[in-house]
């Protein structure tokens, strides 16, 4: 059983996001890790970076997660504080380490990642019974992740966090996969199949689709998730842009070019940005097209948590790509 956060949490998130968090430790050098010789540590994991990015767009998040009894958790919890996100539901595993994350650096696009979440990741032990029932179903939208799948009791946790959640307002799916974390393609498509049901957007990219599907065709995947009861599908395509179709429209703007850097935050700082957007009341392709431009401005810088936008960056590099 973990220990949970030393205070109340506030009512009324905009966004309440669950699932990974561990320390990027990244290289200063770009090639090889044998031959990098310097890193920076940075706060990362895929759902608390989207927690950082809403918060950066100055909406209200929290983010359900787990660390270790340690240096690296204590970090970890500071760090998402200082960041603007709530650390009410960041709870403490005793016995389990902090994951570490490391990537290479091979722009503009090859990062290759590792995961060091052995003998297994806090986050992975936040249980069913932890849950604040009231933050989920009243959070304007509830974000989760297929890495949270993976495992025992986390596994169950989302599940029973959808259940509460019963589809009140967006709740999103990001497709999140990572192969390390998971006996196969086919293992994850079980998990996401059970779930699918209980969300109303899903985004990924063409892998993470593909996987979620079986379908390699980005539209076949689209449809194949609008079938199973998601409302919005958001698939992103790397340098083919961003589709996103609902039952009635389907919509796709243009990649955003930029010198990358690392293109590993940019993911989540396009989920971030769409909470935004969705909150806002935007058209879909206004929305879209913030999300797409914050996610570019993090693929130009090396890390992930600290380098999500705010609304008037993104919004500067908006005007100067519409008037280009």
């Amino acid at each position: 059983m973990s220990e949970t956060a030393d205070h109340e949490p506030r009512p009324g998130y905009d966004v309440l996001t669950m699932g990974r968090v561990g320390v990027d430790i990244y290289p200063l050098q770009p090639g090889p890790l044998e031959d990098v010789k310097t890193f920076e540590k940075f706060l990362g994991g895929s759902a608390t970076n989207v927690a950082v990015a809403a918060a950066r767009l100055a909406r209200r998040s929290a983010v359900i997660t787990r660390v270790g009894e340690d240096p690296f958790g204590r970090f970890v919890r500071r760090t998402i504080r200082e960041l603007g996100v709530d650390d009410a539901f960041v709870g403490t595993v005793p016995g389990l380490p902090t994951p570490v994350t490391f990537c290479e650096l091979f722009p503009p696009d090859r990062f290759p990642i590792y995961f060091y979440r052995f003998p297994k990741a806090p986050d992975l032990e936040v249980r069913p019974e932890e849950l604040d029932p009231h933050a989920i179903r009243s959070a304007r939208i509830f974000w989760c992740t297929v890495t949270g799948l993976s495992a025992e009791p986390s596994r169950a946790a989302h599940r029973h966090a959808l259940a509460l959640r019963s589809r009140r307002g967006p709740t999103v799916l990001d497709l999140d996969y990572r192969a390390s974390f998971w006996s196969s393609p086919e293992a994850a498509r079980a998990a996401i199949d059970e779930v699918l049901p209980m969300v109303t957007i899903a985004v990924g990219n063409r892998e993470e689709c593909a996987v979620a599907t079986g379908a390699n065709d980005p539209e076949r995947a689209a449809d194949t998730l609008l079938e199973r009861g998601v409302e919005l599908v958001v698939v992103k395509a790397g340098p083919d842009g961003v589709m996103a179709r609902t039952a009635e429209r389907r919509v796709v703007v243009p990649p955003v070019a930029v010198d990358v850097v690392n293109g590993l935050g940019a993911g989540d700082a396009f989920g971030g940005a769409l909470c935004h957007g969705l909150l806002a009341g935007w058209d879909l392709e206004r929305a879209l097209r913030f999300a797409n431009v914050a996610g570019a401005i993090v693929a130009s810088r090396l890390e992930c948590s600290t380098a999500m936008p705010t609304a008037a960056e993104v919004e500067r590099l908006l005007g100067s790509v519409a008037h280009a």
